[in-house]
């Protein structure tokens, strides 16, 4: 976990919300790594599960990562809930849940749903304290430079 936390710091130093993932074999060495690319690549299908999931497929040369896990430092929402399942990946950890968007226990449980083809075994609240701190640092960051754009916006205002 702490390996997706620091790509999570990545990706906020890029200016996108800092999630990282990683997928490791039962060694713990790791097939593939992930970070929110929204931003920097102008693609809404770039989160870090989803980036983590290509860039393991590709390494390995197989779409099903079959005997893999995932860790990530959010909850995942239901596109990347969806793409954990249909990857077949064994196992997903991760740290802090999603109270908006989160699809594996807090909004949805998309895993874990007993209609669900293919169900991989979840472990949740891995450092997720740690994990909750990064987002909260990134969005209170965001919000003090939306404040001050708006007063440097208004004190160019013409005066009357």
């Amino acid at each position: 976990m702490q390996e997706a936390i620091s790509l999570a710091k990545e990706a906020a130093i890029k200016g996108d919300v800092p999630v990282g993932a990683l997928i490791v074999d039962d060694a713990g060495t790791i097939i593939g790594i992930g970070a929110n690319l929204r931003e920097q690549d102008n693609d809404p299908t770039a989160h870090a599960e989803i980036v983590a999931i290509r860039n393991a497929a590709s390494k390995i040369g197989n779409y099903r990562l079959d005997d893999l896990t995932m860790v990530v430092t959010l909850e995942p929402c239901g596109m990347c809930a969806g793409a954990i399942a249909q990857s077949r990946i064994k196992r997903l950890v991760f740290g802090s849940f999603d109270e908006k968007y989160g699809a594996v226990g807090s909004v949805w449980d998309l895993l874990r749903d007993t209609r669900a083809i293919y169900r991989p075994e979840v472990l949740s609240g891995v450092l997720a304290e740690d994990s909750r701190q990064i987002l909260k640092s990134f969005f209170h960051e965001m919000r003090l430079e939306e404040n001050d754009q708006s007063i440097d916006n208004v004190s160019n205002l013409p005066t009357r």
